[in-house]
């Protein structure tokens, strides 16, 4: 695939996920997107390639936990890498 149509595809991804959820966080959104588009559910990974905060990140996250749309599978206690899946 082109970067085109993977910028096309996650956008589509977004589209679909805010209209499922519509009081989403746009960050949160971002989150579930890169999972329905098969991407690994990495915490630190997402961070770097969307340039955001990885503190951010960890704070969607854990929203997206306790709303029940994903679940943590695994958490490095020094760095807090986190490893989440589709719930």
């Amino acid at each position: 695939m082109d970067q085109a149509l993977d910028e096309a595809a996650f956008v589509a991804a977004l589209d679909r996920i805010t209209a499922a959820h519509p009081g989403i966080d746009a960050l949160e959104a971002g989150l579930l997107a890169a999972l329905d588009l098969g991407l690994p559910g990495d915490s630190r990974a997402f961070a770097r390639t969307f340039a955001v905060e990885h503190a951010l990140v960890l704070r969607a996250v854990a929203a997206l936990e306790e709303a029940g749309h994903v679940t943590v599978t695994a958490r490095d206690a020094r760095t807090q890498r986190t490893r989440y899946d589709a719930a």
